[in-house]
């Protein structure tokens, strides 16, 4: 397994589409000049589940006279009620051996072509290398359940959260949600009349399995608490 990067605060792009990827519950395939096509059989396994994809010189080849192209696209949607709650996209480009079947059960084989992370404004690319070797996080299927969790039972959490936000927000804020959490900390929300900002909350370290997600968060809780916030939202 490859190490972390030292003194991490957030996941690199590989790591951050690896995270979509695993997470997805669905895909849009766009193949040979078809309608789009939305796949719903990503459960429990994630697209990395149901896509194979390989270099053109690699396993299960595409036949050079009868290539089909192909277009997967997946959206990545903060569980909570937040503003603009579309955080990313991916999209992968590639080739089919033949016409996209949307009754086939098994895994999809593609020779990979580009792989594209949209986010925060700006386009990456993530070469196929980087995408397969990037370490999964292990709170991304959790993701969405701890965060809604969050919300429903443990909203009063949040205002505690905000006292380790610097710059101390000011008194134009109007409200503060978690938008994402993953091995290198949680991120909230801060929203204004016109505008917002994103803060993320890094943990300590990166956790390397779900068994610690809960002591990282209990860490910063305890953080907060010792620490003096101004902010009129403070707990």
């Amino acid at each position: 397994m490859p190490p972390f990067r030292a003194r991490s605060s957030q996941p690199t792009p590989a790591e951050r589409m690896r995270s979509i990827l695993t997470a997805a519950h669905s895909m849009t395939v766009v193949s040979d000049g078809l309608a789009p096509v939305e796949v719903h059989r990503l459960d429990g396994t994630g697209a990395m589940g149901h896509v194979h994809l390989h270099e053109p010189s690699g396993t299960c080849p595409v036949h050079p006279a009868s290539p089909v192209p192909v277009r997967l696209e997946f959206t990545d949607v903060a569980p909570t009620p937040v503003r603009d709650r579309l955080r990313a996209r991916v999209t992968m480009t590639g080739l089919l051996a033949a016409p996209y079947d949307a009754q086939a059960t098994g895994s999809l084989c593609m020779e990979f072509g580009q792989a594209v992370l949209d986010e925060s404004g700006a386009r990456t690319f993530v070469p196929l290398s980087a995408l397969q070797t990037a370490v999964p996080d292990p709170v991304a299927p959790h993701e969405a359940d701890m965060l809604t969790h969050l919300m429903d039972s443990h909203a009063e959490l949040v205002p505690l959260l905000l006292r380790l936000v610097r710059p101390v927000p000011d008194r134009t804020l109007l409200r503060a949600l978690p938008v994402a959490l993953d091995r290198y900390g949680v991120t909230l929300r801060l929203e204004y009349a016109r505008t917002r900002r994103d803060v993320r909350l890094p943990f300590a370290t990166p956790l390397t399995e779900m068994s610690q997600a809960a002591p990282r968060i209990h860490a910063l809780l305890a953080a907060a608490r010792r620490a003096s916030h101004p902010s009129r939202m403070s707990a």
